[in-house]
């Protein structure tokens, strides 16, 4: 991609058809910026050296965490420090912007499962 291209999320987005797939959009000094849709019932998992933000573009998502829930709806965020259990969570197809460092795996501490994600296709 050349410096400086504009990027049309809903082209982006239109190219997932799987959900819990996130895709590459574009790399941000060893941060990657990701789309991704969301349904259903995430792992329960952590990022030990990572901090995470989820930036809702379409629909809710509800964060749930060992001690409480989070709903965050469209236009919100929620950012997920390092070292802290989480477990995303939406009713229905959620589109998500993520910004992770760059080489974060999906499904973090948890055992791999059909979820995990560790090579991930730039669109």
């Amino acid at each position: 991609m050349a410096a400086g291209t504009r990027i049309k999320r809903a082209e982006k987005l239109a190219l997932i058809s799987e959900h819990w797939a996130p895709k590459i959009v574009e790399t941000v000094d060893g941060y990657e910026v990701k789309v991704v849709k969301l349904e259903g019932d995430f792992v329960w998992h952590k990022h030990d050296d990572a901090d995470e933000l989820f930036l809702v573009l379409k629909g809710s998502l509800r964060m749930d965490f060992r001690d409480r829930q989070e709903m965050v709806e469209t236009g919100d965020l929620i950012v997920v420090p390092k070292g802290v259990e989480h477990k995303p969570y939406a009713a229905r197809e959620c589109e998500v912007l993520l910004l992770e460092k760059c080489g974060v795996v999906n499904t973090g501490d948890a055992s791999p499962n059909a979820m995990t994600r560790t090579e991930l296709e730039r669109i």
